[in-house]
This record gives C-alpha cells, structure tokens and sequence, in this order.
C-alpha cells in the first residue's frame, strides 16, 4: 500500500500543473462513492470468485441439484462484516447454478459431531482435510441427515451417513501479480519496464497449462512469466522448472484461475487416536 500510495502521488504530480489556479486544474474525480453503492472490497471479492471458479468446474462434471451454504451472523451492524456482505453478494450468484440450502454454523458444528469428524481450531492455515474439509462434509451431510423429533417424547438424528477416505485435494489461484504501469526503480536511460499482469509476448497467459520441452525432457506445469524469446514454466508449487524457448512450449489448456495440486494418496477424515 505504500509503494502504491507513492506511484499514485508520482503520477498526479506530473499530470497536475500547479501553476494554474486549483479549480483549473486536472483533477481526476473519484470512481465510486463506496458508501452508497456497498461496493464489494477488492480482497472480499477476489475469495468469493475463486469459489465461484470452482463451482462452476464441478458444475461442468458433476450434475449438481442442491448446494449446501453456511451463513454467518455477524454482531452489531452487518453493514460493515466482511463476512456478511460476501455472503451476501455470493448467495445470490449460487443461485443462477443450483438450488440454495442455508445452514448455520451451529448446525454445522452438531452435524460434524454427529459424524464424528475431529476439526483442528488451531493453525488454521494447514492443508489438511481437519481444517475446513470437514466442515464440507458435513455441509454435504446435511442433504441426508438431520435432528428433529423421534417419536413423542424423544429428539434425535434421522438418517445415515458413512464416512469413508476420500482423495483430497488442494485448489488455489496462481500466485500472479497483480499489473502495474511500471517498475518504481527506472532502469537506465529512465525507461521503466512492465510489470505484473497475465499477458506474456508469445500467446500464452500466465496460468495456462503447458507442455514443454528441453532436450530429452517432457516438463507439464504452469506459465508464470517470458522473456524475449522464452517462456518460464512452473510447477504447482509455483517453484519455477525452467525457462523454455517459445517454439518448444504447447499448449494443453487455457488458464481456469484455478491450480489443482495432484492427489496422490486417500486421506481419512475421521479422527486418528493421536488426536482425540
């Protein structure tokens, strides 16, 4: 936000001529009155769309009826929860792809008890399925199984559900910059040279799946950046595999936004003795 704050002021001071009287000058108006209009914040929208990303690939494989919604209530004004005004915005796009079922949280929490899933609270930022796979799961769950009435003077769950080890996998978006007019730091002769953005000089984008070839070898990753005559390929880890001549680069398939790390063994979702 600093480094941005600085070009900004770079750029009005060199289009702004101070010489002239201030009502004169060419100031820019503002593009959003972000108090009237509620307007999504960039970072809030940016999850909300890569949730969108992938419902729509299983979507495309799987014939979907029903998607299954935590809501989150939030205290005080839900004017200013993040969390809400992104469910919000998101409920209403879901709705164009299936039919919406709400659950809330402590209905969740019941399900996922019920199930006997184990979550991890802590370290939340773990790539394992105890940190919010679980919670999908039970989402799903939630289809088949409830807690309603057994008969007159009982309440209790109706239905079942068996949980099994499942492939589980990690989905993110390539870690692409976001584009700048140009670097901070000229280089020199005070020319100052593109940076960030998805567009490379040989026809591929950054985050498309390719095949490329060295030599003897076969590399299969993802476009994260060119030179004038070479195009870098990476791997999932986004670990750079090497940069190939643009001649020698094929490609497989258009970037979805999404990069889908390779499932190579079952996880089981249910709780190991070392964690209860």
């Amino acid at each position: 936000m600093e480094q941005r704050r600085m070009m900004r002021r770079g750029r009005r001071g060199k289009r702004i001529n101070r010489s002239i009287e201030f009502s004169q000058r060419a100031h820019r108006q503002k593009r959003f009155d972000n108090r009237r209009q509620s307007k999504l914040p960039p970072s809030i929208k940016a999850n909300r769309e890569l949730e969108l990303r992938v419902v729509d690939e299983l979507c495309s494989i799987y014939p979907i009826s029903t998607i299954a919604y935590e809501i989150v209530k939030a205290r005080g004004d839900k004017g200013f929860s993040p969390v809400m005004v992104g469910q919000n915005w998101q409920l209403k796009n879901l709705e164009t792809y299936a039919e919406i079922k709400q659950v809330e949280g402590w209905e969740t929490a019941n399900i996922r008890q019920q199930l006997g899933l184990y979550k991890q609270k802590h370290s939340k930022g773990n790539a394992i399925p105890a940190t919010h796979a679980v919670d999908g799961v039970a989402l799903s769950c939630s289809a088949f199984i409830h807690y309603s009435i057994v008969d007159r003077q009982t309440m209790g769950w109706k239905g079942s559900v068996t949980i099994t080890p499942a492939l589980f996998t990690v989905i993110r978006r390539p870690p692409i910059s976001r584009r700048q007019l140009h670097l901070m730091v000229p280089a020199k002769g005070g020319i100052r040279r593109k940076y960030g953005g998805t567009v490379t000089r040989h026809g591929f984008r950054k985050g498309d799946y390719v095949e490329a070839t060295q030599g003897n070898k076969t590399y299969f990753g993802w476009v994260s950046g060119d030179t004038e005559k070479q195009v870098s390929v990476s791997d999932v880890s986004w670990k750079r595999l090497g940069q190939f001549t643009a001649k020698k680069v094929r490609l497989v398939q258009r970037s979805t936004g999404l990069i889908v790390s390779p499932t190579r063994k079952m996880s089981n979702l249910t709780p190991s003795r070392s964690q209860v």
